[in-house]
């Protein structure tokens, strides 16, 4: 497969962005978008018909703050987006060209299956069962679970005292699925923006998804809510993709690993989830 390009992406945003604790969101002011290569790609392929199309259909979160947040400028903000910008650049498509499709948890899979997007970069763990319908790039992030708890409660330190339970968690999830497996009681709903209330009224005791996640969440709600206890499992965040489009799958780990080189990546984290969550050197992407 023939790949030309030039040059490598470019990010001139300058300096982190500051999460809003009363909005949960960031703020783009003038930084400035990954600019669109000068690629060329093999013809049939995946990389080839987007480049040629000009524009990208990505899933991400729309409640997620730090990763993927609907922000008042009406497109999500957050390092999912900033990850999806940076690959769109690399197939020469600009910021303003990229279609954000709202995916949660339950629907990623048929998202993809359905073709009614070309990625999802949506905190989305990597696993066996579900690279049976669709292919991952990356990790390109490490997140593990944890508890939200109110910032009062001091009796749920670690996951042995959800045992028994009622836990909320996300319909379609890795962390409800653990949380059956450790004897919790999970309580489903379809985001994790809506485990909170029920948190509030005591409905459930705590919330129980990415680490990574209920940081946004008790940072978007500054003084309500905390995390506690350490992280009890490993989350590899990889981008889905159609199933054995191995070319795309292939590309994408070489654009994750230029990121990483030229530190496209880290200003991305800095802007986004590092305004709250310290920096950590990204996983090696997998390339089965």
């Amino acid at each position: 497969m023939k790949r030309l390009r030039t040059p490598l992406i470019a990010l001139a945003a300058v300096g982190a962005l500051a999460l809003s604790a009363c909005a949960g969101s960031t703020d783009g002011g003038d930084a400035a978008e990954p600019a669109p290569a000068d690629v060329t790609f093999e013809e049939g392929t995946t990389m080839a018909a987007l480049n040629e199309a000009g524009t990208i259909t990505i899933g991400t979160k729309f409640d997620q703050p730090l990763f993927g947040l609907m922000g008042p400028s009406g497109t999500p903000e957050g390092f999912d987006v900033e990850i999806g910008k940076i690959i769109a650049a690399e197939l020469g498509i600009s910021a303003e060209n990229i279609e954000w499709t709202e995916t949660v948890s339950a629907n990623r899979e048929p998202f993809i299956e359905n073709g009614q997007v070309d990625l999802v970069v949506a905190t989305y763990t990597i696993n066996d069962e579900r690279k049976e319908v669709v292919s991952f790039a990356g990790p390109y992030y490490m997140a593990g679970q944890s508890i939200l708890v109110l910032a009062d409660n001091e009796d749920i330190t670690s996951e042995e005292d959800l045992v028994g339970q009622p836990v909320c968690s996300v319909t379609g999830s890795t962390p409800a699925a653990m949380l059956e497996e450790i004897g919790a009681e999970p309580v489903l709903t379809d985001t994790y923006s809506n485990c909170l209330e029920p948190l509030r009224n005591g409905a459930v005791v705590a919330v129980s998804t990415d680490n990574v996640i209920l940081a946004g969440l008790a940072a978007q709600n500054e003084g309500e809510f905390k995390v506690v206890g350490e992280p009890f499992t490993e989350e590899p965040y990889g981008i889905g993709l159609a199933l054995d489009d191995t070319d795309f799958r292939m590309w994408i780990n070489d654009v994750l690993e230029a990121s990483y080189e030229d530190g496209s990546y880290e200003e991305a984290w800095n802007k986004t989830a590092g305004t709250v969550l310290p920096y950590v050197d990204p996983p090696t992407p997998d390339r089965y």
